[in-house]
């Protein structure tokens, strides 16, 4: 069967198995095919072919989109003859390429002798923006040897005119509202985990988003208002939180969004997103990157009382009222010069925050990428030319208070900011590119970011990158049909392009399912440094780092930057002292139910930094407080480290790093080698005074200050959704934190201690506990199946060396096997002890799962409806979060502890302990001594 007979019975099927139309082709061979059968004017499928080269191939640097570029230039010079392409819509269909072969095939062109075709190239290059550096030396070239119309591109591109040129966004926007649901809405409503496998098929995993039936009221919507874009809202809540999703973008793009090309299938642009308490930060990222809107409503707002003071519940939390609705079918109008929102003549409320310059920006050129791309092309030409580029895009901007110090992120953006106009130190609002130096990929994600890669043309990583890691952590637990499809595909073109990956697609190197954070946090040897991940859990507890979408990711691995705003800050401090019987888990959910209540309920860590003076916490275990911060809404966290603590953390790094070089993991560019040598240069810099660990100077200011009081912690303290809170609006939070005394004789269904939560010492407290136990009851009997999954196979490793393992093997009913790992997902468990394979495991949602309707007590980070637990008929399924020693506990009686029970389970062993610093973790602030930049 030819590779056309097998795309028509896969068209086929996708039709009468899916409903779905032709996947997009990226396969050059299945191309060349369907290119024969155009220049056969009498072939049956010649209609058909036409249609699918025209309108049904994957743009950019796939292999297709080689063979269709080429097509194209042998069209346009005569070459080939097709009634229906003229050379005048073969510069089209190279227009809507995007880059690479294009690119290539458009530069042939117009610096060739031909000039008849020349000049149209060139008109058609000045519209384009994916230029790499082999593009620009071509140009460069051309320009020395006296090209005139390389001269003339040049000249475009220092004017920005691919920019310039482009049609301002309407000034009026009419929506039409529809309530995608009450309350924080989690990325799982808009691409569910357990759907990650489809991603990369955009129309196939459109189906998934939120149900069948509201994408029939959507585009029910659509019909009644063709004149409006569909807004979908949080009501009572913020849009997207949980993960940065660009395939929840993608979704909400492809039902409500505008087609970016009509000659480039599903992907859509421009979505429209609201919520009552605004975007969740990383979200917001990802709707900037299709050039969409993000709006904060405002629509719900807290009662007072007539003297002003805020009226609360019998919880305490405070009574919200509605200041104006929002209810599905509401046309609103949204005035883009005014930045405000009205309904007809009145105004509701300000949006001045999504029309900032750089947003209106990335909504002009139609998403984030153009604009990093096109502010560097100018850049280039003016520089080539040797002129001074015009100002055209909205200035950087650069925030400076005279006298005033700076906090940590303001330091670490200064060090890394890239085009920077002032020597003047950059305070918090300022908005600049800065140098990336650590990227990570997940394997959910992965498959988009390189689809991403293509698009925009990129086929080498940055040589900025100091790090860059492919993981495969997300699809760890259970190896199917479908894992086994995507993961080596991703695997090769990762390695590939430059990043050191999990799998080895040679084979030579054990595979490796450690969670992507972990390694991250691994990876990264200066607490100076930037990081960004495809996850919204990359949170390292050194340096400062953003999860991001797919998109994201891939222009950090392409261009070595990235471009935000410096955030502000919030401080946290601790005070007192841990109760011997606590565990660091309770300090961190501690951490945020002092702050709702020291703050009457209102969220001081959404949207900002959160720096955390953690002292002499390793960056192990404080990794447990940095990778919370995603659930507490704050954009990332900062951990203040002492010299010796931060030493001992690097070379920790240092040698997981050498255990990768040595298990064969470092690439031909010696990625890993150069992490280490950048180990060795910070321990020194450290070492000899002349750049100690990274603390902020005692003149910075704050949003606001957090004293957490160790003193008050004195039970486990759990993360609950809520489930059968009356006000949907508060369930599946992160904000309820109770006490284990108020589950008295709870059930509990299964135990999960696994996840990025957790650390080497957790593993070594199931094994003390467990020992515990039997010396205490004389056997141990779990009543309820408690899952492990370790974070890397270092720490397992470590574990076996140290004798830690053998006592874990001892007491388990399953231990993982890698030379035979699972192939389909468990749907019944056993009351045993399940030693799974590292990797995310339950928190991912996407392979393993409780069973519907059950009670689960978790260190997971996930509590969102349908995530470790799906609902059942007859119950809701929770997942309920705490520390290692609870959970343990929890599982083998089959109910929550006692507190009395709690604590005999745990004396004598170490748990994950914390001392707060005796001294202010601060710099004098010395205005006269310059802020020094990377190069």
């Amino acid at each position: 069967m030819s590779l056309y007979q097998e795309y028509m019975a896969e068209i086929e099927s996708r039709k009468t198995e899916l409903g779905l139309n032709p996947k997009p082709i990226d396969s050059a061979e299945l191309l060349y095919e369907i290119i024969a059968q155009i220049k056969d004017t009498d072939n049956e499928y010649r209609e058909d072919s036409l249609k699918f080269f025209i309108y049904n191939i994957l743009p950019g640097t796939t292999p297709a989109a080689g063979v269709k570029a080429q097509f194209l230039k042998e069209i346009i010079l005569g070459q080939e003859s097709v009634a229906e392409i003229n050379p005048e819509f073969a510069f089209e269909l190279l227009s809507h390429m995007k880059g690479g072969p294009s690119i290539e095939v458009l530069l042939d062109l117009a610096l060739s002798d031909d000039e008849s075709v020349a000049k149209t190239a060139a008109e058609v290059l000045k519209t384009q923006v994916f230029l790499y550096e082999a593009d620009t030396a071509r140009l460069e070239a051309a320009l020395k040897a006296g090209n005139a119309i390389a001269k003339d591109i040049l000249e475009s591109y220092a004017q920005a005119e691919f920019f310039t040129k482009l049609p301002d966004i309407d000034e009026k926007i009419e929506v039409v509202t529809f309530i995608a649901g009450e309350g924080d809405i989690s990325t799982d409503l808009l691409s569910p985990g357990n759907q990650a496998h489809s991603r990369a098929d955009r129309e196939l995993h459109g189906q998934c988003m939120i149900t069948p039936e509201a994408q029939q009221e959507i585009v029910a919507l659509q019909k009644k208002h063709p004149n409006a874009k569909v807004m979908l809202i949080a009501e009572k809540g913020t849009m997207g939180v949980g993960s940065s999703r660009m395939s929840g973008v993608n979704n909400v793009a492809l039902w409500a969004g505008k087609q970016a090309s009509p000659y480039v299938p599903f992907i859509n642009i421009a979505p429209v997103v609201a919520g009552t308490n605004g975007i969740a930060p990383i979200f917001l990222t990802t709707v900037d990157v299709t050039g969409g809107i993000g709006l904060d409503l405002k629509n719900w707002v807290k009662k007072t009382d007539e003297s002003g003071n805020v009226v609360t519940d019998e919880n305490g939390d405070p009574v919200l009222e509605e200041a104006y609705s929002v209810a599905t079918g509401t046309v609103l109008t949204i005035d883009t010069k005014t930045k405000k929102l009205y309904k007809g003549d009145k105004e509701l409320v300000d949006v001045s925050s999504a029309f900032t310059p750089q947003k209106v920006e990335f909504m002009k050129a139609g998403g984030s990428y153009a604009v990093t791309f096109g502010k560097q092309l100018q850049t280039f030409a003016a520089e080539t030319l040797g002129i001074e580029a015009p100002d055209v895009y909205a200035q950087s901007k650069e925030i400076s208070h005279q006298g005033q110090g700076l906090t940590a992120v303001e330091k670490i953006f200064n060090r890394n900011a890239v085009g920077v106009a002032s020597d003047a130190p950059l305070h918090a609002g300022s908005n600049v590119r800065v140098k990336v130096n650590i990227v990570g990929s997940q394997d959910t994600t992965g498959p988009m970011t390189c689809q991403e890669l293509e698009a925009m043309a990129a086929s080498t990583i940055s040589p900025g990158v100091d790090g860059a890691y492919q993981s495969g952590c997300h699809t760890a637990s259970v190896w199917d049909a479908k894992a086994q499809a995507n993961i080596p595909k991703l695997m090769a073109f990762m390695n590939k392009f430059g990043l050191i990956t999990a799998r080895d697609p040679k084979g030579v190197y054990h595979s490796m399912t450690d969670v992507i954070h972990k390694v991250l946090n691994d990876i990264t040897v200066d607490e100076r440094a930037i990081i960004i991940g495809g996850d919204s859990h990359t949170r390292m507890s050194k340096g400062v780092a953003f999860g991001a979408d797919s998109g994201t990711v891939a222009v950090a691995l392409a261009t070595g930057e990235a471009a935000m705003p410096i955030p502000e800050s919030v401080k946290v401090t601790f005070k007192g002292q841990m109760a011997d019987h606590m565990d660091f888990r309770d300090v961190v959910h501690a951490t945020q139910a002092q702050m709702l209540k020291q703050f009457g309920g209102e969220n001081v860590f959404q949207g900002r930094i959160i720096e955390v003076h953690i002292g002499t916490l390793l960056a192990d275990q404080a990794f447990t407080f940095t990778d919370w911060t995603a659930e507490m809404k704050a954009k990332a966290s900062i951990c203040i480290s002492n010299d010796e603590t931060l030493i001992q953390s690097i070379e920790l790094a240092k040698s997981r790093i050498q255990i990768m070089i040595e298990k064969g993991m470092d690439n031909e560019a010696g990625m890993l080698a150069g992490l280490i040598k950048l180990a060795d240069e910070r321990i020194e810099g450290i070492k000899s005074g002349k750049a100690p660990a990274l603390t902020p100077d005692d003149s910075a200011k704050y949003y606001a200050e957090v004293v957490v009081d160790l003193d008050v912690i004195d039970e486990p303290m759990i993360a609950d959704p809520d489930v059968n809170n009356e006000d949907v609006s508060k369930r599946y939070t992160h904000d309820v934190i109770r006490p284990v005394s108020y589950y008295k004789d709870k059930p509990v269904d299964l135990g999960f201690v696994g996840s990025c939560m957790v650390h080497k010492g957790d593993m070594q407290i199931i094994a003390q506990m467990l020992r515990n136990l039997e010396k205490q009851n004389g056997t141990i009997e779990f009543k309820a199946p408690l899952v492990v999954a370790p974070p890397t196979y270092n720490i397992v490793d470590e574990l076996k060396a140290e004798g830690y393992w053998a006592v874990l093997e001892k007491y388990s009913g399953f231990v993982f096997d890698d030379a035979h790992p699972k192939d389909a997902a468990r749907t019944k468990y056993e009351n045993i002890l399940y030693l799974e394979r590292p990797g995310c495991n339950l928190c991912m949602g996407n392979q393993e799962k409780a069973e519907p309707g059950d009670t689960v007590i978790a260190t997971s980070t996930r509590l969102f409806q349908g995530r470790v637990v799906a609902d059942s008929a007859e119950k809701k399924g929770e997942s309920l979060l705490g520390s290692t020693p609870l959970v343990v506990l929890s599982s083998v009686l089959g109910r929550f502890p006692t507190t009395d029970e709690y604590k005999a389970a745990v004396t004598g062993i170490d748990l994950t302990k914390f001392t707060p610093p005796e001294h202010a973790m601060t710099t004098h602030f010395d205005a006269a001594i310059p802020v020094q930049r990377v190069d």
